[in-house]
């Protein structure tokens, strides 16, 4: 075994779980975050050479899996629309008809998925940027800095961003709230 793949064996053992927890926060599908993962070590394998240590390693890493989790969101909305088009022209979806599994209290299996739908949408309505900056700030718990460095942005933009997020949200969630 090469250096190069020694060193590469040894970031994807120290980073693997940060970089798939980072990817389902936006994608929210295990098997999604899983696939995302696997093309941003294929990038970071491919790009090594070119890091610059500019930053820290972590936050390049970081920013890879943010970018790839957002092109990822990307595709499915092109393909979402695209689906949206073949069920008007009269190509259903077969998958549309699948049954839910059934669990112990269906009632509150139902109104759970209703909160998680409610919340997944909430934070895909939002932009990209501030999506971005609140999953790090909020869910990975990164200071402000490090977001800013992630992002390559000032901590001003950062908290703007932030702050706005949770302002969108606030106002989404207490819409779907009141209305249940």
């Amino acid at each position: 075994m090469t250096k190069r793949e020694e060193l590469f064996r040894s970031l994807v053992s120290q980073y693997q779980e940060m970089v798939i927890n980072t990817c389902y926060r936006f994608v929210f599908n295990r098997q999604d975050a899983e696939d995302i993962a696997q093309d941003v070590f294929v990038e970071v394998f491919r790009s090594l050479d070119r890091f610059r240590e500019e930053s820290k390693l972590s936050t390049w890493i970081y920013r890879i899996a943010v970018t790839k989790s957002l092109d990822h969101l990307r595709r499915l909305k092109r393909k979402k629309r695209f689906t949206s088009l073949k069920r008007l022209i009269g190509a259903e979806d077969p998958t549309l008809n699948l049954p839910t599994p059934n669990r112990d209290n269906p009632e509150e299996t139902m109104m759970e998925s209703e909160r998680t739908t409610a919340l997944q949408d909430a934070l895909n309505s939002l932009p990209d940027n501030q999506k971005t900056a609140f999953l790090l700030s909020k869910h990975d718990g990164h200071s402000n800095q490090e977001i800013a460095d992630i992002m390559e942005t000032s901590v001003s933009a950062v908290e703007s961003l932030v702050h706005r997020a949770k302002k969108n949200l606030q106002e989404k969630l207490q819409a779907f709230y009141a209305r249940n």
